[in-house]
């Protein structure tokens, strides 16, 4: 198991005067070039390890048919994950208490808040992008591209400024039922629209997708492939596609911790990655995972959907926020 990692520290020193445009120049392409931030400086401390002190899964609540998408709520100090077979979003509030936030959900899968605070929902069963208001109104983001119906939206990201992410895998319908001719992950503008910034093969399975601290790199699963990593542009476009790890076995969701670590649930637990691709560890789960999220009053509780089951996990570096 690696456990080495760039740190990525930026040293602003004496000799970088506001005058030296080209020095600025190379340290801005530098960061560029790097996933979550600028070069190493040979003084800083070493990475702390997200599993070291991290805690084992326990069970909140099972008998549940198939669970997946969790998302914390902030605002109301909430986590909602959606029952895709029971086609249900449930609630719980902290530490156990679960019940029905919406039913009839269009058999969900993932879930992400907005920046209006309003949930976005990929719908297996409707195959589009849901957002349910805070009165409770459910309204269509994206369910068609170019005259055709999406196959069936799996997971989302959501960018600061409204961009949104979602990946559209076939795995809610049968192969008689795709219109479109690929499986991709695509992009909804915060002006609207919709735009395929990735057209994969049929045998493809985009699955989870997540964008790192800094919101210039999208990380993206594929549940018969590695996990991809891709640049994100000033216009939110994606650019750059490249293989950030090819060492997982059935990748599904995925999330982050502050320090950038990628946390990816697999069929062999949730795996951990350092933000330059190595391997940490990876965190047993009674069930098969399907994705994670970080929530609780301080972030440091990773919740996993798995199965028929809600877990919890205490970790020892926050989750982002």
């Amino acid at each position: 198991m690696k456990r080495t990692l760039l740190v990525l520290v930026c040293v602003v020193a004496a000799a970088c005067a506001d005058d030296n445009a080209s020095g600025d120049d190379a340290r801005a392409r530098d960061a560029a070039a790097n996933v979550d931030g600028p070069l190493a400086h040979a003084d800083a401390p070493p990475p702390q390890d997200p599993l070291d002190g991290a805690g084992s899964a326990t069970l909140v609540q099972g008998g549940f048919q198939f669970v997946e998408g969790p998302v914390w709520r902030p605002a109301t100090g909430m986590l909602l994950f959606s029952d895709i077979d029971a086609n249900t979003i449930y609630r719980l509030t902290t530490p156990s208490s679960i019940d029905v936030f919406r039913a009839d959900s269009g058999n969900s899968n993932g879930l992400a808040e907005h920046i209006d605070g309003s949930l976005l929902a990929a719908e297996h069963g409707n195959r589009r992008v849901s957002r349910t208001t805070a009165a409770g109104q459910v309204v269509d983001v994206a369910s068609m591209y170019q005259g055709m119906r999406l196959n069936s939206p799996n997971d989302i990201a959501v960018r600061s400024d409204g961009t949104i992410y979602f990946t559209d895998p076939p795995y809610g319908i049968s192969a008689g039922q795709q219109e479109l001719s690929f499986n991709g992950v695509f992009r909804v503008p915060a002006a609207g629209g919709l735009v395929a910034e990735w057209q994969g093969p049929l045998s493809a399975r985009p699955n989870g997708v997540v964008l790192s601290l800094d919101e210039r790199v999208l990380y993206v699963s594929d549940t018969a492939g590695p996990v991809r990593a891709y640049d994100v542009g000033s216009d939110a476009a994606l650019s750059g596609e490249r293989v950030f790890t090819s060492d997982v076995s059935g990748a599904d969701g995925m999330c982050l911790d502050q320090a950038g670590n990628l946390f990816v649930t697999t069929t062999n637990g949730v795996m951990a990655f350092a933000p330059d691709g190595s391997a940490w560890g990876t965190i047993a789960v009674p069930e098969v995972p399907a994705n994670c999220t970080f929530g609780g009053s301080d972030y440091r509780t990773m919740y996993v959907t798995a199965r028929t089951g809600l877990y919890q996990i205490a970790m020892p570096i926050a989750g982002r926020h």
